[in-house]
Order: structure tokens, then C-alpha cells, then sequence
């Protein structure tokens, strides 16, 4: 449909996968499936629910009456009450013990965190997918020598390389992050209206050993450890949790944002670029243009993600006692949105990292209009080694290096430190010694081991324990 709003991260951005897991037949069946755990558990604890309930049940975990359930909460104006209708209508058998003791944040709170749990892992492949591709790069081009910047002003050498294993430092950090509060996320459990679980307690006749065990068959049933289960709450789990989860994705984003701005600049320096396909228009006005749109569209949805998880904490911040409904309408947006949106950074970046281009000789172009002054140090050590007073030639070449500042940034010419250096007599220096000094390789320090040790110690071992989902190629939609 062309005529209402769709939203870009359905047909520009999200991949099909993430939309799945926030859809309407992921987060319904899940229900039902909550639904029919809930069931199983009570029959097994003693409750009056019978192996048939349960199997009619299962029978129509995806058999969703999406009609009925619509016109249901058109009357009713509650979206849970409504699908316990629908579902009761194909359930005809088990009508009566759906839901049975539950409120409402049983389906709802529990399939919240289902969803996020299965969003977290793509989210972490996806990272060890952009792990991998920059890991090939920084071992490929470990030894290129290129210009390190402080203040966004030439400073010493770096290596292509060991600038790579800086963007997979970071990315390194988010993984370890979301894997660690994944493994260890809660399942949210049967809580009943206020926290108290009084519905079950009264089921059960007070039995609280049965209304533990309740939610250690459930929670085992939806794949969380059985002992894993929110030790107390209100009516929902804390808002608190969703401020995290956001808060893992807004690390992602500031780590990708991170690599593409240092590729927006390191493209205006022709140095690197991302991909350009052959039919790829760069500028509707200058068709000579090639412009770093990948990299923008980066740190585009990088911005949205980092503003987004201010959402959930005000949110938590303002939950009254034991729950209050005004997150209802800006969790449902913001938590998927921002899945939704990381799921799209992420498939960029997957993109961008496959097919980076590297520009060896404009690297080593601008490596040789800079490398003079860096080396003006050994200059000097080579100079008095030859004969002649370390304080003169400082002198010498601080006059010179303002004599080739200015030839250079007044003059619009080259760098003709070196060609100072060789005329005056005193530095009794060859050419061939200067070409000697001015080795870029001279000056990059340990950087090629740096990367080396880097991948080995911090990297290898992950990428070989996950080598099943690694090659991960994507292709954007526009």
C-alpha cells in the first residue's frame, strides 16, 4: 500500500529475520505457547487440567483467529483478554482453564523477554560476522604503513592494520557485553497481579513449594535455565531490564558509528573507501562523486539507537509501585525500533567491512609529505653521528622545518625539509642515508605484532568456536 505510512525499518532497513522476531505471528504464538506451558505445569502440580486440554492447545499454537481476536477487543478494549478468546474459540475443550491464575504480563512480560533474547542473538551474530570480516582486513594489511592522527592532526605512524584492530576492540567489548547479560537473562516467571502470586497461592492451597515449581517448569519449557527466574517483582518485570538490553545496542551503535565517521574521513582523504558498485550513482548533480552514503547511513541509524535507549530509562524511572501502564505504548516502539534499527546498522556494516578499499600509494603519499618532520629526530642522531653539535642542527632544523611549514601551507608546494636538510653541508648527509631514514616502516613500532598478538590472544579462538556462522554476506535493499 502506497497511501499510509510503512515504516523504513520494514522496507529500507531491518532484515527480514529481525521483523520476524517482532511480528505479530512470533509474539501471538508465543503466547499461546506460554499458554500451553502454563497449562502443562498446573496439570503436572495437581490442577484440574487434563492431558486433552493441553494437547488441544498445542494443536492450535499456531492456528491464531487474528479476525476474532480484532473484533474481540474492539468490545473488551484488552488485547490479552481478547486472545484468550480467540483462542478459546478454536480451543473449545480447553476454553475454560486458559490463562488459569495468570494475569496479564504473564504473556505479555514473558514473550518481551523471549523476543529479546532471540533478538540479542542475531544481534551477536551479526557482530562476530563484522568481527570477522575486519579481522581478514587488519591481518591483510598489518605491515601498510599510514598516518595516526591526535586531534585529527598527523602525529606519528600507525598500519592500516592496528587501526582495524582498534574498530574490532570495541566491537569485541559489545559482544562480550550482550553474551554475558543474554546467558544471564531472566525469565520473567508467573508473578500474578502485584508480585504477590496470591492467585496461585490460592490455587495451590498455599502450597508455595508448588508455586516455585510452577515457574521452574515453565521457565525450562521456554528454554531458560529453570533456576533462572526474576526473584521478585511487581505486576511486570523491572522496566530496568529493557533500559539494559537498549543500552547493550546503544554500545553497538557507538562502535559502528565510530568506524564509519574514521571512513567518511579516511574516503574524503581517497586513503580507503567502502564499496562502489558499478552502476552506483554517487551525487544526482556531480556524477563524478563517490560519496561514503553506506558509512552516513551508519552513523545515521547509529544516532537514532544511542537517543533511543534514553526511552526505556525514563520509562523505568517512572513506573509508580508495582507498575504503572504508561510504558505500554513506548516500550512496544522503542525496544523493537531499536532492534530493528541495530539489525540494519549491523547488515551495513557486514557490507561496508566485505569489500573494503584500500588506496596503497595515496597512503604512502601522504605518509611522505608528513614523514619529514616525524623523522627530523633521527635526522639530527644520523647527523651528529657524522660529525657536527647536536645544538646546531635542532637549531638548523627548526628554521628549516618553519621554512618548509610555510613553503607548504602558504605556498601551496611540497615538503622540502629533506631538500633543505641535503643542501646545507654542515648535516654532511647523502641522499641514499635520508632515503635509509625515511623508511615509513621505521616508525610504526611494534604495530605488525601489535596485530598479530592482538588477533591470536583476543580474537582466534572466538572466531574458530563460531566458525558455522561466520560468511555472512548481505546485500542491501537500496
Amino acid at each position: 500500500m502506497t497511501d499510509n505510512y510503512t515504516s523504513p525499518f520494514s522496507d529500507r532497513y531491518a532484515s527480514k529475520e529481525m521483523q520476524y522476531i517482532f511480528s505479530s505471528d512470533k509474539k501471538f504464538t508465543t503466547w499461546r505457547k506460554l499458554w500451553v506451558a502454563l497449562a502443562r505445569a498446573e496439570m503436572q502440580l495437581g490442577l484440574p487440567v487434563t492431558q486433552e486440554q493441553v494437547d488441544e492447545l498445542e494443536a492450535n499454537i499456531n492456528n491464531i483467529n487474528y479476525d476474532v481476536a480484532k473484533e474481540q477487543e474492539k468490545k473488551v478494549r484488552h488485547d490479552v483478554m481478547s486472545h484468550v478468546y480467540a483462542y478459546g474459540k478454536v480451543c473449545p475443550k480447553a476454553e475454560g482453564i486458559i490463562h488459569l491464575g495468570a494475569t496479564s504480563c504473564y504473556v505479555g512480560d514473558n514473550t518481551d523477554i523471549i523476543i529479546m533474547r532471540d533478538a540479542l542473538k542475531v544481534i551477536s551474530r551479526k557482530l562476530l560476522n563484522v568481527i570477522n570480516n575486519l579481522t581478514s582486513f587488519a591481518l591483510k594489511y598489518k605491515d601498510l604503513p599510514c598516518l595516526a592522527y591526535t586531534h585529527l592532526q598527523p602525529a606519528q605512524l600507525t598500519t592500516v592494520g592496528k587501526r582495524a584492530t582498534l574498530w574490532i576492540n570495541e566491537l569485541l567489548m559489545d559482544y562480550k557485553s550482550i553474551e554475558t547479560y543474554n546467558s544471564n537473562l531472566p525469565f520473567f516467571g508467573c508473578k500474578g497481579t502485584t508480585g504477590t502470586q496470591a492467585s496461585f497461592y490460592e490455587l495451590f492451597e498455599g502450597d508455595t513449594e508448588k508455586i516455585k515449581e510452577l515457574e521452574r517448569l515453565i521457565s525450562k519449557e521456554m528454554g531458560f535455565d529453570e533456576n533462572n527466574v526474576v526473584p521478585v517483582s511487581g505486576q511486570t518485570y523491572s522496566r530496568k531490564i529493557d533500559a539494559q538490553i537498549l543500552s547493550l545496542l546503544a554500545g553497538v551503535a557507538m562502535s559502528a558509528s565510530k568506524f564509519a565517521n574514521d571512513m567518511r574521513i579516511l574516503q574524503s582523504f581517497k586513503e580507503m573507501e567502502e564499496p562502489f558498485e558499478k552502476n552506483q550513482i554517487g551525487s544526482s548533480a556531480m556524477a563524478y562523486k563517490r560519496n561514503p552514503m553506506r558509512c552516513e547511513r551508519i552513523c545515521s541509524l547509529a544516532r537514532y539507537i544511542m537517543i533511543d535507549c534514553l526511552n526505556p530509562m525514563f520509562t523505568s524511572a517512572t513506573q509508580w509501585f508495582e507498575r504503572t501502564l504508561d510504558d505500554s505504548a513506548n516500550k512496544r516502539i522503542s525496544v523493537a525500533e531499536a532492534f530493528l534499527a541495530t539489525d540494519g546498522l549491523l547488515d551495513i556494516f557486514i557490507n561496508v567491512t566485505q569489500n573494503l578499499v584500500v588506496y596503497p600509494k595515496i597512503i604512502e603519499r601522504r605518509v611522505m609529505t608528513e614523514l619529514p618532520f616525524m623523522a627530523t629526530e633521527n635526522i639530527m642522531m644520523k647527523a651528529v653521528k657524522k660529525g657536527g653539535s647536536r645544538q646546531t642542527f635542532h637549531e638548523k632544523i627548526r628554521e628549516y622545518s618553519m621554512l618548509a611549514g610555510e613553503n607548504v601551507k602558504v605556498k601551496g608546494l611540497d615538503n622540502n625539509l629533506c631538500d633543505l636538510i641535503l643542501a646545507d653541508p654542515d648535516f654532511n648527509l647523502t641522499q641514499e642515508d635520508l632515503n635509509e631514514i625515511l623508511k615509513p616502516e621505521n616508525f610504526t613500532g611494534v604495530a605488525p605484532l601489535q596485530v598479530e598478538e592482538y588477533i591470536r590472544d583476543n580474537i582466534s579462538d572466538l572466531l574458530t568456536k563460531n566458525k558455522d556462522i561466520l560468511g555472512e554476506e548481505v546485500e542491501l535493499k537500496n
